[in-house]
């Protein structure tokens, strides 16, 4: 079972302003393009950067992050088989090697991947880095002691599903071979061509095996990147990090490593972050966030001020906020019925709930708007900038409500700009001029997640939303919509418990292609195969906007994360 990523579980906790981020084609705005404020923007090394968060760092072990593309803070600490290019916008969501010397070469229809590592690999005390410590590191991830990780593995590995890590089997894991120090191969249950995005996530860390420390590792996990953790103190609240000496750029093109220090601080208040960030004294005018965003109070200060504007970070990431209809609850059982309240949409008036246009983007496809993804435009049922409500009664009055109907939307009431009340509102307001009354439920977060992720509660008119773990239009499409990701005691996402052969067997076959690009035109089209049924109303996607401090330099901000990454950042 496929869940979301980190991004899309915690985001809410991360800010009370707008939330998670769309795909957009058009990221790495012009005002990304000044490479940060100041007299002199060259980047330069030294100082110390420092990171305000809301969230705090927590479980720094590579076995029990979920992240995708190596992640932010983890990725200055923990290098990867593969990892995220590190590029402004759409050139951003190519998977691109690290700690191998390529993405990866596919053998037995992509049912084998092997990987050879760059000489000269060292850890932070200087010892070489092998593949048998790679195989450790993935290994360690299947102790349930520290789960948390991406669950990929498990389903994708042969012979793993019920692996339970080295600390119970020290016999390991035979599907990873190590012929040698420097190769390891792995074996899949079924082809996975997108087996190089995975490669991203931090479980393909190297760990020496000698320096486990189990459940503590957190505490100074070993490095294999250009900083070294030399505090973490209330489980990642606190996280300084100073230069690894035997990191060598010469093996990783993608990591800057300007700053000599990195000071994270963590359970911060929103609105205090973005009140240091604007005024910039001190410490905080080398500072950044890499989990708050400007709400639309906010930006609108922010953007009468010239020298504030000039520091917002503007960034996608492949997110779409959207109904979602369960089709065995009356009346919703009616394609014409879930047609109506397509048609009848306000997308206009969502958007403006959502934050206004610099926040949200109006989207009529699943899939974000970005290449990665195989983004393919459609509008099946057009409703244009205001709805279309004359349709709507229309099809209404064929599913047999003349007179309208009344339904009941459940969304969240935590302030997220996202599933949260004004979201809701919004709707009501639009589907009453299709003659649809609609009561609004509003749940706490916990029992809004609780109730619409269980098939047995799941209601039949509800907010949702999904974001990919890596840039591609697969971990977009099938936990939503593969029937055999149905989970009918857990956590559910097939919203639509949508178990169609055909949309089955083309995953299937997607899955089995390496060429990304190909790959991509097939999930665009099979977006709009899904959308013709009408399971789901796209809403829109999410914008970043974020501040940071008057002395950073070299902003970068890709669509794979849409969030500045500071192994770019700068501040002298």
């Amino acid at each position: 079972m496929r869940q979301p990523s980190v991004t899309a579980r915690r985001v809410a906790a991360a800010s009370v302003s707008l939330v998670l981020a769309a795909g957009a084609a058009a990221c790495g705005p012009k005002d990304n393009d000044a490479k940060g404020a100041g007299g002199d923007s060259t980047p330069h090394k030294g100082g110390t950067l420092t990171v305000l968060n809301a969230t705090p760092q927590e479980d720094f072990d590579p076995a029990r992050l979920y992240t995708s593309g190596g992640g932010n803070v983890p990725s200055l600490v923990f290098r990867t088989l593969t990892t995220r290019n590190r590029e402004n916008g759409a050139a951003g969501t190519e998977v691109v090697p690290d700690l191998a010397t390529d993405t990866g070469r596919p053998s037995k229809g992509a049912t084998v991947w092997t990987y050879t590592l760059k000489k000269g690999l060292t850890y932070e005390d200087g010892t070489p880095i092998t593949s048998a410590d790679i195989k450790y590191g993935i290994e360690r991830s299947f102790a349930p002691e520290l789960s948390g990780g991406a669950p990929y593995l498990r389903d994708w590995l042969v012979g793993a599903a019920d692996y339970q890590g080295p600390y119970k089997d020290k016999k390991g894991l035979d599907a990873i071979e190590t012929p040698d120090e420097r190769t390891i191969v792995f074996h899949l249950n079924k082809p996975e061509g997108e087996f190089p995005y995975l490669a991203t996530q931090t479980q393909f860390t190297p760990v020496p095996k000698s320096k486990d420390t189990g459940t503590k590792y957190e505490e100074h996990p070993v490095s294999s990147g250009p900083y070294k953790v030399v505090r973490n103190e209330n489980d990642g609240e606190r996280l300084v990090l100073e230069r690894n000496t035997h990191w060598s750029a010469s093996t990783d093109a993608e990591r800057k490593a300007y700053p000599d220090k990195i000071d994270v601080r963590s359970g911060l208040d929103s609105a205090v972050i973005n009140q240091r960030l604007s005024a910039s004294q001190g410490a905080d005018a080398a500072a950044v966030t890499t989990d708050t965003n400007l709400g639309p109070a906010e930006l609108a200060k922010v953007t009468g001020d010239k020298d504030l504007a000039s520091r917002v970070g503007t960034g996608h990431f492949g997110y779409t906020n959207y109904i979602a209809f369960n089709p065995t609850v009356k009346p919703f059982d009616d394609p014409k019925v879930r047609q109506a309240i397509s048609y009848a949409i306000d997308r206009s008036s969502v958007v403006n709930a959502a934050g206004g246009s610099a926040l949200a983007e109006p989207a009529t496809t699943f899939l974000p708007n970005q290449k990665s993804f195989g983004y393919t435009p459609y509008d099946l049922f057009p409703a244009g900038k205001a709805g279309d409500p004359a349709k709507a009664k229309e099809l209404l009055k064929e599913a047999g409500h003349p007179n309208g109907l009344t339904v009941t939307l459940t969304h969240s009431n935590a302030k997220d700009f996202e599933t949260s009340p004004e979201i809701a509102t919004a709707i009501q307001d639009a589907l009453k001029k299709a003659g649809i009354t609609v009561k609004l439920q509003g749940l706490e977060e916990n029992d809004y997640s609780d109730k619409i992720h269980s098939v047995k509660t799941e209601p039949g008119f509800f907010l949702a939303h999904w974001g990919a773990d890596w840039p591609s239009g697969g971990p977009f499409l099938a936990p939503i919509f593969d029937g055999r990701q149905i989970v009918k005691d857990g956590a559910n996402f097939n919203t639509g418990l949508l178990n169609d052969k055909s949309v089955n067997a083309e995953i299937d076959a997607i899955n089995k292609l390496t060429d990304l690009d190909q790959a991509a035109e097939r999930w665009g089209a099979l977006d709009k195969k899904i959308g013709e049924k009408a399971l789901t109303v796209p809403l829109f996607h999410p914008v970043y906007k974020r501040l940071y401090g008057k002395d950073v330099k070299n902003v970068v901000i890709s669509d794979w994360t849409g969030v500045l990454d500071i192994s770019q950042v700068a501040v002298k």
